[in-house]
């Protein structure tokens, strides 16, 4: 049997290698490596995808999320709304432009953040006034390739006058009802990083909004605050461009990404049949359809498990072991051991599997036999 991979993109690469090669081979033909023609057409591809108006690449999934909050003008003194179990980008750049991430505990079931809990930390934070902070946004993630539940979020965003980004960078592809991730709230970002659904060769990320306003802002944002050309500065702004040479790849692996989602949701299908009663699966709600970034559940025999797939070579990882609120980075907002009990319990007993497009029916069931051997 042929070694599991985790993220097997060198099988992807034996199939549309010579079309990516075609793909760079022209780039370096017409040397346009900065904002060249194959990013625009990637933003079209990319906003017909989703249905959204306006696609604004960028150079990474946390620019993206840096760009987005910089468009809505988020600074010092504001409060932002976001998941503890995440990656620390999420709340890192909320932090880099001086406003204070404020963590919302995650939903048991589906690992995002709990809209109940949102308007209660909501509320409790416009009753204290000691805090000195003013309510401004709120960011969801999109954890594992899952949706969060926007219909609610973009409800109480609403009530309380919030601004809410949709954190997808795990979530390209995805579903919730009718709507596609990257097209649930007044902005969403993603990210191409190789490991991702949708990923380049390199770093990369986007920002989708059907705002025309906030798309002017986020393109001047894209080039140092760029007003009618690049030497007149109308605001602040970083270097964020895509790489044409990641923006022509992205381009071959989007012909393929539908085929890729649906062989996902086969294996997610397979996996959740033969695991059945062992494990606590991430909740999928009805109507919706994950991206499957990654295939998560959560067992109290973790250890156990690992030891068995460790033991015949079977690649696993913890997303994510140590929740936001605990990481030495924001110490400063002074959070301590218990104040999100579900997210912790969580990381506590988190763990995913491999779920590639590439698995093969033999290796499926050698994932799912070795498994099921850890609870005999």
């Amino acid at each position: 049997m042929k070694t599991i991979e985790f993220v097997d993109l060198k099988t992807q690469a034996s199939l549309i290698g010579d079309d990516i090669k075609s793909s760079i081979d022209r780039v370096i033909s017409h040397g346009k490596f900065i904002m060249g023609p194959e990013v625009y057409e990637l933003e079209e591809k990319l906003s017909e995808f989703v249905n959204a108006k306006h696609v604004t690449t960028c150079s990474s999934g946390t620019d993206a999320l840096l760009m987005a909050l910089m468009a809505f003008g988020i600074g010092p003194g504001d409060a932002v709304f976001t998941s503890p179990f995440t990656f620390i980008a999420t709340a890192e750049v909320i932090s880099l432009l001086g406003a204070v991430p404020v963590f919302v505990d995650i939903n048991s079931d589906t690992f995002n953040i709990d809209p109940l809990k949102l308007e209660r930390v909501i509320e409790e934070l416009n009753k204290d006034n000691r805090s000195g902070l003013t309510p401004k946004c709120v960011i969801p993630v999109d954890i594992f390739g899952l949706p969060a539940d926007y219909e609610t979020i973009n409800k109480i965003a609403k009530k309380y006058n919030l601004s809410v980004i949709e954190d997808a960078a795990q979530s390209l592809g995805a579903k919730a009802g009718n709507k596609m991730a990257c097209n649930l709230t007044n902005a969403s970002t993603t990210s191409f990083f190789p490991a991702k659904p949708l990923g380049c060769y390199g770093d990369g990320g986007a920002i989708f909004t059907n705002d025309n306003r906030l798309n002017e802002k986020l393109i001047s944002i894209r080039v140092h605050g760029k007003g009618q050309h690049k030497y007149d500065n109308v605001r602040l702004g970083i270097n964020g461009r895509m790489d044409t040479l990641q923006a022509a790849i992205l381009l071959q692996k989007m012909i393929i990404f539908k085929d890729e989602l649906k062989k996902k949701e086969r294996i997610a299908r397979q996996y959740r049949e033969r695991l059945n009663g062992l494990v606590q699966f991430q909740k999928i709600p009805d109507t919706f359809i994950s991206a499957w970034a990654q295939f998560s559940f959560v067992s109290k025999n973790r250890s156990k498990i690992m030891k068995k797939l460790e033991t015949n070579k079977i690649p696993h990882a913890i997303y994510y072991p140590k929740p936001l609120h605990l990481q030495e980075a924001f110490s400063i907002l002074k959070y301590k051991k218990g104040d999100f009990p579900v997210a912790e319990k969580v990381a506590d007993t988190i763990l995913s599997i491999p779920i590639h497009p590439y698995l093969s029916e033999e290796q499926i069931e050698f994932i799912t036999k070795t498994m099921v051997s850890a609870f005999n």
